[in-house]
C-alpha cells in the first residue's frame, strides 16, 4: 500500500532498485522490491526480524547479489552475469568503484582492533581511493571531531565504548565522501544511552542534507529523521509514504499491528 508523495524538488535518484528478488536455499526473502533514493533523501526501512530489511540494504552495494532485478547508482547500472542464485557481480572494477561511493555501517563495529582510530578511519581513502596520506588524515580529524570523538584519535578500539566505536565506524565511511549512507540497524548493539550519542550524530548526517538509506528498529528515530519510510513484510512493501503517513495515517492492518507491538517493546 503506498500513499502518493511528492519527490525532492530537484532532486535526482542517487540509488534506483528494480524488482529486486533474493533467495538464500527455498527461503524467498525479498519478492520484487523497488524504490529509488533522490539526492539529500533520507529513507527508513521498518519491519519485524526477517522482513528482509538488512538484506535489501546489502543488496544495494553487492554485499548481497540479487537473484533477479537491477540496481542503479547515480544512473549506472550495476553489471550482474547469471540467473538466479547463481547471479554474479561481472565487472569487478565497476563494483569497487561503485562501493568507494557508498558509505556502509554495520550493526557491529567492523573496527581494525590492532589499528587506532584515526588508522582505522584513514585506511579505505589510503588504500583503495589512494588519496594523499597528508589530505586523508586531515579529513579524518575533521570527521572524528564531527561525530564528537576526535580526542580518541589516537585509542585503539578496545579502549573506547560500544558508542565511541559506533561513531567511529560513520567517520570512517564518511571519510570516503559517499554518494550515500548504508547504516544497518547502527544502535542494536547499544546501551540505551550510548544509543543515543549514535543517533544523534545520524540526525546531525541527515539534518546536512546528506543521501541515506537506514535500516531501524527505533520508530521515534525513523519519525523525526526520514523523508520517506518504507514499511517491509514477508518480503514485500507493505506500506510507505512520509513519516506522518505511515506513522500518523496508517492503512496496512499489518503495519498497524507491527507499530503497536513497537510501541510497547
Amino acid at each position: 500500500m503506498q500513499h502518493a508523495e511528492p519527490a525532492k524538488a530537484g532532486a535526482s535518484p542517487v540509488v534506483v532498485l528494480r524488482e529486486i528478488h533474493k533467495s538464500f536455499g527455498a527461503l524467498e526473502v525479498l519478492k520484487g522490491i523497488s524504490f529509488e533514493a533522490r539526492e539529500g533523501q533520507v529513507i527508513s526501512l521498518i519491519g519485524s526480524s526477517g522482513s528482509g530489511k538488512s538484506t535489501l540494504l546489502r543488496c544495494i552495494n553487492m554485499l548481497e547479489v540479487p537473484d533477479q532485478g537491477d540496481v542503479l547508482i547515480d544512473g549506472e547500472a550495476i553489471a550482474l552475469s547469471g540467473s538466479g542464485q547463481t547471479r554474479r557481480i561481472a565487472d569487478e572494477n565497476q563494483i569497487r568503484r561503485i562501493r568507494s561511493e557508498l558509505g556502509m555501517v554495520f550493526q557491529s563495529f567492523n573496527l581494525w582492533a590492532h589499528m587506532t582510530i584515526l588508522e582505522n578511519v584513514m585506511e579505505a581513502p589510503l588504500v583503495v581511493q589512494r588519496r594523499a596520506r597528508s589530505e586523508v588524515e586531515a579529513e579524518a580529524r575533521a570527521m572524528l571531531d564531527k561525530v564528537g570523538i576526535g580526542s580518541k584519535a589516537d585509542a585503539y578500539p578496545a579502549q573506547l565504548s560500544g558508542g565511541q566505536q559506533q561513531r567511529a565506524a560513520i567517520a570512517r565511511a564518511l571519510c570516503v565522501n559517499p554518494r550515500v549512507m548504508l547504516f544497518d540497524e547502527p544502535t542494536s548493539a547499544l546501551d540505551p544511552e550510548l544509543e543515543v550519542e549514535v543517533l544523534r550524530v545520524i540526525k546531525l548526517l541527515a539534518d546536512e542534507g546528506r543521501t541515506m538509506i537506514l535500516v531501524t528498529h527505533d520508530m521515534d528515530f525513523a519519525r523525526s529523521v526520514s523523508d520517506h519510510v518504507i514499511f517491509l513484510h514477508q518480503g514485500h512493501i507493505e506500506e510507505q509514504g512520509t513519516p506522518a503517513q505511515v506513522f500518523g495515517a496508517t492503512q496496512s492492518a499489518r503495519l498497524k499491528q507491527f507499530l503497536n507491538a513497537a510501541s510497547h517493546a
